[in-house]
């Protein structure tokens, strides 16, 4: 039998949401994750456009995005 031209493999995933604004600064009782969701946020609202550029195509290959205040 000839192989298939198309494979599917359903992978489940999770969908992170980094609400904006983050906190600048790590706070007192803060886990890894939210520390780390700061640290992208910095990233995310720099000025420097390669920067913001770099990191929303990592989030996106991360399943990472941004939520401004306000959206659902």
């Amino acid at each position: 039998m000839p192989k298939s031209h198309i494979e599917y493999q359903k992978v489940m995933s999770e969908i992170v949401y980094i609400n904006l604004p983050a906190a600048e600064e790590p706070l007192p009782g803060m886990s890894g994750p939210e520390i780390l969701h700061g640290y992208l946020a910095e990233f995310y609202t720099c000025k420097n456009e390669e920067v913001k550029k770099f990191t929303h195509e990592m989030c996106l290959k991360w399943n990472v995005h941004f939520r401004e205040e306000g959206q659902p």
